[in-house]
């Protein structure tokens, strides 16, 4: 029986069962593969790994695993000892966002923040690897198995279940903060906002709104009507306390 040794770093930690955390521990084989079949059979998805180590020497996901190797893997809050062979492209563009079923209010917050941000809550786990790839989405789940799926290039498991957390932990890990845009998408329906003259829409307006606010912005796709009310000053107070605890 073929045996290798493997420590995980970080975040990474948080996919392995408690006496395999923080730690270099042997894991036998009886089959020759790739790096990467390797590691997600022990538990972690390839999209959370950034880097790979073996013998002190990088390598990149098809490497083929030996007896004796010593494997060491990281994730995005660790950096490696030795320079690393990058894993996948670096993200092209602005971060652009698909989530699964479990994460529509942090659908809600990442619209509401300028980002595009595909969900809907009848999405089939082969539509979100496809979307994921074919539009260059980052993947948001709370699904493992998802996060496997060989499509998958970007993805991310969100640890946390409060909402607020959530979106404090997206925004750290793909440093969202400088390019906050409100007003840029709709929260509803992910649409475009384009600002809009009080007067086209005020028989649409609650007598108070119409009165204490002047500037609006309107979906293009569905028409839904924004403005800078209570719930974009909770925002608001929401992303400082972010912001600060970064």
């Amino acid at each position: 029986m073929a045996e290798a040794t493997f420590h995980f770093y970080g975040n990474l930690n948080f996919f392995l069962p408690s006496p395999r955390r923080d730690r270099a521990f042997t894991h036998e084989f009886d089959w020759k593969g790739s790096i990467k079949d390797r590691v997600e059979s022990l538990g972690v998805p390839h999209p959370e790994i950034e880097a790979l180590v073996v013998n002190g020497r990088a390598v990149d996901f098809t490497y083929i695993i030996q007896s004796g190797d010593r494997i060491e893997v990281y994730g995005a809050d660790t950096p490696p000892p030795t320079e690393p062979i990058p894993l996948r492209p670096p993200y092209p563009n602005r971060p652009a966002f698909v989530l699964d079923q479990h994460l529509g209010r942090l659908a809600a917050y990442l619209r509401m923040l300028g980002f595009d941000t595909l969900y809907r809550n009848d999405y089939h786990d082969e539509e979100l690897a496809q979307i994921s790839d074919e539009q260059t989405r980052i993947l948001l789940t709370r699904d493992i198995g998802l996060l496997k799926r060989g499509r998958v290039v970007y993805g991310c498991y969100v640890r946390a279940t409060n909402r607020h957390r959530q979106l404090a932990e997206i925004t750290r890990r793909f440093q969202l903060q400088p390019m906050v845009a409100p007003f840029k998408h709709c929260m509803k329906c992910n649409g475009l906002l384009e600002s809009v003259h009080k007067a086209q829409i005020d028989q649409r307006l609650p007598d108070t709104t119409a009165h204490y606010y002047d500037e609006f912005h309107r979906c293009r796709s569905c028409g839904r009507v924004y403005w800078k009310g209570p719930h974009y000053q909770r925002m608001q107070i929401l992303m400082d306390q972010i912001i600060r605890d970064q």
